[in-house]
């Protein structure tokens, strides 16, 4: 029974990788064929011997195989992480292009129902601004218009505001620009476009003609007073200057 465990441990070993040789495998053979035939104490001691150096080299091969599968699976725990990172690179890369594309428009973040409302508002404004990108002003306030009347209540209704004061700006309705912009700023006064619409509310009234200085004036010192950490402060004390009121 020994000798069938060492022959086929040795067959064994000849599959693992080129452990074993062929030829090496059958010397081996021979050499237990010798020994059975030879026997007596000796040669069974020599077999026992065989047998232990068998049995150690499958035990080694056992371990070399242990830390093969684990390198492997480290391996496979590396692939799959650097895999996760080029997503998550990708994805923050995608991210960026979207923002900048937006403007100032902030992501959608609902979901169902909700984010699908979500998406024709934000078609509904970029299809506006594209109409104040390329110069259609007509369409651009008419657009405006319907959004802000569709979405009252919307994250963009006070950039959709401005927008359109600026195209009756660009048109040369500069009354009508006044009063958009004084709307933008009386109902956002917190909002991040209050001191542009302010400001621009006083170019408007400039446009207009010298009788319109005194109220530029006040805009501009509006702009100064309520908005001192805004980049228009500046520029709006210029204007001051200018008109001799600073």
């Amino acid at each position: 029974m020994r000798i069938a465990r060492i022959l086929a441990a040795t067959a064994m070993l000849a599959l693992l990788g080129g452990c074993v040789t062929v030829a090496a495998q059958r010397k081996l053979e021979r050499r237990v064929s010798e020994l059975e035939h030879e026997g007596g104490t000796g040669s069974s001691a020599r077999l026992a011997d065989l047998g232990e150096r068998l049995e150690k080299i499958q035990r080694e091969i056992k371990q070399s195989n242990g830390r093969i599968e684990v390198a492997e699976h480290r391996v496979d725990e590396a692939l799959s992480e650097a895999r996760a990172a080029r997503q998550d690179a990708a994805a923050a890369v995608d991210a960026a292009h979207r923002a900048i594309s937006a403007d100032e428009e902030p992501a959608p973040d609902a979901a169902g129902e909700e984010a699908k409302a979500d998406s024709v508002e934000l078609k509904a404004y970029r299809g506006a601004r594209a109409a104040w990108s390329d110069g259609n002003l007509d369409a651009c306030i008419d657009r405006f218009r319907s959004f802000m009347q569709t979405f009252p209540s919307s994250t963009y209704a006070e950039n959709a505001s401005y927008w359109m004061a600026d195209c009756y700006f660009k048109r040369g309705d500069y009354k009508t620009a006044v009063l958009r912009f004084d709307d933008v700023v009386a109902r956002y006064p917190q909002g991040t476009r209050a001191p542009d619409a302010l400001y621009r509310q006083g170019e408007a009234l400039l446009r207009l003609g010298p009788n319109y200085g005194k109220a530029a004036s006040k805009a501009f010192e509006r702009v100064v007073r309520e908005y001192p950490d805004s980049a228009r402060a500046l520029e709006a004390k210029k204007q001051l200057e200018v008109l001799g009121s600073g």
